[in-house]
């Protein structure tokens, strides 16, 4: 198969980061985990105390920042000026803050320049709010991830407990039912579907599931 781009986009906890990871090690692609950038940002705009409104004050921040990524057997792990990350930007503190961080016009242009960065070859899938829309509007597959508000409490509910990280049921409910307005109605690169986007809802489909269900429609755009 050729190599291609491909952008997954979707609200929290619809599956993105899973179902990309699993694409990206069976076709050998390069993956790009967007959301966990603006989770670093967030990490550490909290650790240092940067106040999470002041936008400038963010964006000088991001600018001093190196955000990488390393892939291994038992999965990704993120750096922030080669201090590992990959459990710290998970925390409950930094999921509900970087919605917030995210509005800012500044910080997503900087972003999304660091995002272009990495998708300037093919061969690669990249996940977020934005990525078939604005940091990768050409990729040749285009997916929208949904899944409904309870699907998604139980999946960030399960994932929190194999982390050992407690959270109220109803309140993650809440937290996810708060994070998708924000991230639909924010003015700079709204969460919405790409014009071109295929449609997914994995709403009781298993990860298995839905990576077939992926792999069809990419099939499908090659072969047309």
């Amino acid at each position: 198969m050729k190599k291609i781009s491909i952008a997954i986009d979707g609200p929290a906890s619809s599956g993105k980061s899973t179902v990309a990871k699993l694409l990206a090690k069976d076709y050998g692609y390069i993956y790009i985990d967007t959301g966990a950038m603006y989770r670093a940002l967030t990490y550490i705009a909290l650790k240092k105390k940067v106040d999470i409104n002041n936008e400038t004050a963010l964006d000088n921040l991001l600018k001093k920042l190196s955000i990488t990524f390393k892939q291994e057997e038992n999965g990704q792990r993120i750096f922030v000026n080669k201090k590992e990350v990959t459990n710290d930007i998970r925390l409950p503190n930094v999921t509900n803050n970087v919605s917030t961080l995210s509005v800012h016009k500044k910080v997503r242009a900087t972003m999304v320049k660091l995002q272009k960065n990495y998708g300037k070859h093919d061969g690669l899938i990249m996940d977020g709010r934005d990525i078939g829309t604005v940091v990768l509007p050409n990729a040749q597959v285009k997916i929208f991830l949904v899944a409904s508000v309870l699907e998604r409490a139980k999946r960030r509910f399960k994932e929190n407990q194999k982390k050992g990280i407690l959270t109220d049921f109803d309140t993650l409910k809440e937290e996810i039912k708060q994070r998708d307005f924000l991230d639909s109605t924010r003015k700079v690169s709204p969460l919405m579907q790409a014009k071109d986007a295929s449609l997914l809802d994995t709403t009781g489909l298993n990860i298995a599931e839905a990576v077939e269900r992926i792999k069809k429609i990419v099939n499908e755009k090659i072969n047309n």
